[in-house]
């Protein structure tokens, strides 16, 4: 009863963080704009202010925060579901490799189709990149489970080192299509694949927030399933729980995730790997209660990275792909030193 109310607790007091922070960032940017001002513009369309403020307000800095909500949730979610069906706080979509692939189909899709994207943009950006995304991230995915796993359950070592290659591979692919792009597309790789949500859009936000949807409605309903994968694959089996098709569906629900995260907003790695962490340290293991506080801890963050981002050196914006690595990385080298012990 105690953790229960606990848990409510941690949850409504970053619900309540997140809207703070949420109306923040939206008065934040390199065009100087008022608090009043930009809550004048965020609540009323009808108002005296200016119309590049309402401009700036209701059409570049709402859909960017609200993308930014939309895709560390679901980054977030994504990496709490492949740790819990690894069953390893290492396994994460960008480190085995996951990003990478649907980062590849991605590239793909934006050079071979630029023609296209000319006539139909929203087309390529909406349709086009998220199904190459999606593809190329499930292939990754089920890859790497296919070499890390083996009758005797799942090797982190081998999974590591197949990510490591696919990573490699891929990087190789992109490094082909940035070299055969004309310098339009150059430009556009290049800064899609440090990770931006400059290009926020309402199409990418209804696209991400229905995916976003989509996962925690089911991720959640699976959450039980999941807390008994985590006692073992035999246990589970004996449960009741039809764990390999369990597992095609969780996978490949987590590749169409980190798939439309990939497309709407580039490579931004990490969030999948810290977040779950967070929450298990805030909510223990129960995935009835980590699932839902993991997609809030994700937007927090992602919020606030995006905000270093855009103020770190103001006028100009840092790729929030650099500093989600920045977060990120140490953190993913104090996990190996704990973990060292026990993958070698």
């Amino acid at each position: 009863m105690l953790r229960h109310l606990s848990n409510k607790i941690v949850f409504s007091s970053f619900s309540i963080f997140l809207f703070v922070l949420a109306i923040y960032s939206i008065t934040v940017g390199p065009m100087e704009i008022t608090f009043k001002d930009s809550i004048a513009a965020l609540t009323s369309r009808h108002n005296t202010l200016a119309p590049h403020i309402n401009l700036v307000i209701q059409d570049i800095r709402l859909p960017r925060t609200l993308l930014c909500i939309f895709v560390g949730a679901i980054l977030a979610l994504c990496g709490t579901v492949m740790q819990g069906l690894f069953r390893n706080p290492l396994a994460e979509p960008g480190i085995i490799g996951v990003s990478a692939g649907a980062a590849l189909g991605a590239a793909f899709a934006i050079v071979g189709f630029a023609s296209l994207g000319i006539e139909f943009p929203n087309f390529l950006s909406l349709a086009l990149v998220p199904v190459f995304a999606f593809l190329g991230g499930a292939l990754t995915t089920v890859l790497v489970y296919k070499l890390g796993t083996s009758k005797f359950g799942t090797s982190v070592t081998i999974m590591l080192l197949a990510g490591v290659a696919i990573s490699a591979l891929s990087g190789a692919g992109i490094g082909f299509l940035n070299y055969i792009a004309d310098d339009q597309m150059l430009r556009d790789l290049s800064l899609w694949s440090m990770g931006s949500l400059a290009g926020a859009s309402w199409g990418k936000i209804v696209l991400s927030g229905g995916t976003l949807i989509l996962l925690l409605g089911y991720f959640s309903q699976k959450a039980m399933s999941l807390n008994a994968l985590l006692l073992g694959e035999s246990e589970a089996k004996h449960l009741g729980i039809p764990v390999q098709k369990l597992k095609r569906q969780l996978i490949l629900l987590s590749a169409l995730g980190v798939g439309i995260t990939v497309s709407v907003a580039g490579m931004i790695g990490f969030i999948g790997l810290v977040i779950p962490h967070l929450g298990r340290m805030l909510a223990g293991p129960d995935h009835r209660t980590l699932l839902p506080l993991s997609a809030l801890l994700g937007a927090l963050l992602m919020t606030a990275a995006d905000m270093f981002a855009r103020i770190a050196v103001a006028p100009a914006e840092l790729p929030v792909g650099i500093v989600t690595a920045m977060i990120g990385a140490p953190f993913f080298l104090y996990l190996l030193f704990q973990q060292k012990g026990k993958i070698l």
